[in-house]
């Protein structure tokens, strides 16, 4: 039992001194402005790259139909986030859709 929390101390502190570190490193750095312009995409990325299987492969496989309310929800989750650029109103208009859907059909 003894090393089991010692590896958990040691992946602590290592975890703890990664982050500090970026912390440390960029108050220090300015990066290029490439680099800065680049890095505003990562969000929408990693949330596109988590959100868009969950539309449109909800079982598994490819599903573009209607009868996928899931991609249906989405769609109008989008288009309510073009219109409003608000993520309140995109999350309600969203999941509002999808139990609307699977309630009545």
């Amino acid at each position: 039992m003894n090393s089991f929390w010692l590896t958990m101390v040691i992946v602590g502190i290592l975890t703890f001194g990664i982050r500090l570190s970026f912390v440390v490193i960029l108050d220090r750095w300015q990066p290029p402005a490439l680099i800065e312009r680049s890095l505003r995409f990562v969000p929408v990325a990693v949330l596109s790259a988590i959100i868009a299987p969950e539309l449109v492969m909800p079982t598994g496989t490819l599903d573009l139909s209607l009868s996928n309310f899931r991609l249906l929800a989405g769609l109008i989750a989008m288009l309510v986030a073009w219109k409003t650029k608000n993520i309140v109103w995109t999350i309600i208009a969203g999941m509002g859709v999808l139990l609307a859907l699977q309630y009545f059909f």
